[in-house]
């Protein structure tokens, strides 16, 4: 018996799906529109960002974005990080806190440069409480500061 099971995940918005996915998938490399980028609006848009199967179902105003459900992206350095948190606080988004925002459609998404776990992870504890503390009072997640904390540099 073949399993042809698929698994993806599935986002609720009022309208205008298919903007938002080709916002997203130009904003994350290696990330496709899976449905035409033309004509009327399609109920489901399904979009693919770095690998990880998406849609967007245009289903009304009936249910709004929590931020229970958040794309989580993973940045090699500052740069990145400071590239996609620009892009999806534009035009609306609003920033929060620890690296989370709210773009203009009102998902949620975590912006987590791949330094934050190992620091706020490390095996000198007392390092990790002030990175932790450090990060506490940011919204963006800015690298440097975090390494600084953690040196006891602050």
């Amino acid at each position: 018996m073949s399993n042809q099971n698929t698994v993806s995940t599935c986002l609720w918005f009022e309208s205008g799906g298919r903007d938002a996915a080709k916002f997203y998938v130009s904003l994350i490399p290696g990330s496709t529109l899976d449905t035409s980028a033309d004509g009327p609006e399609p109920m489901v848009v399904p979009f693919t960002l770095a690998g990880q199967r998406y849609s967007i179902l245009n289903g009304g105003d009936m249910f709004g974005q929590t931020p229970a459900v958040s794309i989580m992206v993973t940045t090699s350095d500052q740069a990145e990080t400071d590239r996609l948190w620009d892009a999806l606080t534009a035009d609306g988004g609003q920033e929060s806190r620890c690296g989370w925002l709210k773009d203009r459609w009102g998902v949620s998404w975590q912006i987590i440069p791949a330094a934050l776990p190992s620091l706020l992870g490390a095996t000198d504890r007392a390092a990790a409480e002030r990175a932790l503390q450090a990060m506490m009072n940011m919204s963006k997640i800015d690298i440097a500061v975090l390494e600084k904390a953690a040196a006891n540099h602050i």
